[in-house]
């Protein structure tokens, strides 16, 4: 890894001065007499210096995309990955979600279909890995390079992702060096898996250090309404819930009325949700595949810690991270852990009031 292609992370220790006052003496020269004077000794007693406390602030360095403290520092300054995984039926359950620092639920062509990324951890396999879209540039460019882990695409869109800034590691072009494998227990196209350490493995510094994407909450910071959790009706009829869990401390995952689980047979469970309501134009490369309008601004939910906040959501370009403001014109501050972020259309998505039931709350 070139030094000069990666960002480092900078850990400054902010030292307190101390101010140390020294007295000086001294008197005029006496002229000399005949008179002799016995001497006389004076016991004194000086004061101790007192010294001030001085306090030492050493900032503790954060995982750019959880916002939790830094445990290994090569981890910390490696690139993301950002796979997409399948969610239609026959992928389930898939493989990763619950190891993703973040994860981005997509409208595709009937379905949703998931941009999963990687930093703190990975995951060996990850999958079933499906093709991009065009509107995982705008989303994804903004995580500085990360490294592009998808089957690939038509031939519109694979040019659109080799001219971006995402790091090309498709089946096709990362090849046998990727890890990817068909499994055998699910069906073609959605059995391709690959494996996260092959494809930091293939990075040759291409990639760069994420920077982080959402601005943490400390403890104490204030919290939004309580709830009990959210339900969306996205793209395809596909319905999703989110449900706080006061035990786990999480908000767990419903297909339906279902718990989505993972291969491991482990409910998804987020610190975080994110609604990000945004418009869905028609790619430039297929006019049957939506597109997600991510740089601009619309609504946002933010719930966590079994709350939920109200306002806005804005991105200045493909480059900017989201900014998530409240109506009081505060920022809308995430807790430290994982996240999943809703692009969800307008009236897509309705929140279960505290002390209401998430299964008989109406779908939206």
């Amino acid at each position: 890894m070139k030094i000069s292609q990666k960002r480092r992370f900078a850990f400054s220790i902010t030292l307190a001065g101390i101010a140390l006052a020294a007295c000086g003496g001294g008197g005029d020269s006496a002229e000399s007499t005949s008179t002799s004077v016995a001497p006389t000794t004076v016991a004194t007693t000086e004061a101790p210096t007192t010294v001030p406390e001085t306090t030492t602030t050493v900032p503790v360095p954060l995982m750019p995309l959880t916002g939790q403290p830094v445990v290994d520092e090569a981890i910390a300054v490696r690139p993301a990955i950002a796979a997409k995984i399948d969610n239609h039926p026959g992928a389930r359950p898939q493989t990763g979600l619950n190891e993703a620092d973040i994860v981005y639920e997509e409208n595709v062509e009937k379905w949703t279909r998931f941009a999963v990324v990687f930093h703190s951890q990975g995951a060996d396999p990850v999958g079933p890995i499906r093709s991009g879209r065009t509107q995982d540039i705008n989303l994804l460019t903004s995580l500085n390079r990360p490294l592009f882990l998808w089957s690939g695409g038509n031939a519109a869109v694979t040019s659109l992702i080799q001219k971006s800034e995402l790091i090309n590691m498709s089946a096709s072009a990362a090849s046998n060096g990727g890890g990817f494998f068909r499994s055998s227990d699910k069906k073609a196209p959605h059995n391709l898996f690959s494996k996260t350490s092959n494809i930091w493995a293939l990075d040759a510094g291409r990639g760069g250090t994420p920077p982080p994407q959402f601005s943490y909450r400390t403890e104490g910071s204030a919290l939004g309404a309580p709830t009990a959790g959210l339900k969306l009706t996205m793209d395809g009829n596909m319905k999703t819930a989110w449900q706080w869990d006061p035990t786990l401390e999480k908000f767990v995952r419903f297909h339906d009325a279902k718990a989505h689980v993972d291969s491991n047979g482990v409910q998804i469970n987020m610190d975080n949700v994110v609604v990000i309501v945004c418009e869905y134009k028609f790619s430039s490369a297929d006019k049957n595949s939506p597109e997600a309008q991510t740089v601009g601004t619309g609504a946002a939910w933010l719930f966590t810690q079994g709350t939920w906040t109200e306002g806005t959501w804005s991105r200045a370009d493909n480059l900017s991270p989201w900014t998530l403001t409240d109506t009081a014109g505060e920022p809308m501050l995430l807790s430290p852990g994982r996240t999943w972020v809703e692009l969800a259309r307008d009236k897509q998505a309705v929140v279960v009031p505290a002390g209401s039931s998430v299964a008989d709350t109406p779908w939206p």
